[in-house]
């Protein structure tokens, strides 16, 4: 992870264990499954877009991983997403052979963050969207309810696992 570019943002404080930052515009590669789980959506999307950077694009042109992986999973659905590293945007991406991989802006944005260790789950990922929503509650500050899973390891890293739990705020 220590080499991994990691997509940018300004830390704009914390209140316990809620973190809150800015995100800008970013430009994103993603794939959306039928499957709304993390367990069952996740290695096939991963998959996908790993092959839309390593080369599986139309320029046969290789794009350097970043991290976060971004996972959405709401209305019967997933979305992973990588994001493009710096110097990347929609006019000089190589094309995906994949009409599964959908590239697009992101817009900026300020969210809430909850990190947690070890090996992401379903149920980790309920329990943590809802500790963060509780904590927002408290806080008296309002959310968007687009509650996003971020995962900054690869999967063959097993010490200090670092994952969020986000939401716009």
């Amino acid at each position: 992870m220590a080499k991994t570019p990691q997509q940018p943002y300004k830390e704009l404080g914390k209140k316990g264990e809620v973190e809150f930052r800015y995100y800008p515009e970013a430009v994103m590669a993603s794939v959306t499954s039928s499957d709304p789980t993390y367990k069952g959506s996740a290695n096939k999307n991963f998959r996908v877009l790993a092959g839309y950077i390593f080369g599986n694009n139309q320029s046969n042109n290789q794009i350097a991983m970043t991290a976060p992986v971004h996972m959405e999973m709401e209305n019967g659905q997933s979305t992973m997403s990588f994001v493009m590293p710096d110097g990347y945007d929609l006019s000089n991406l190589p094309k995906p052979t994949s009409g599964a991989v959908e590239l697009h802006k992101a817009p900026e944005e300020y969210v809430a963050v909850i990190r947690f260790g070890g090996w992401a789950s379903d149920e980790k990922i309920e329990r943590k969207k809802k500790e963060l929503s509780e904590a927002l509650l408290k806080l008296g500050i309002k959310h968007n309810n687009n509650f996003r899973f971020l995962g900054y390891n690869a999967p063959w890293d097993f010490l200090f696992r670092r994952n969020e739990i986000i939401v716009g705020i």
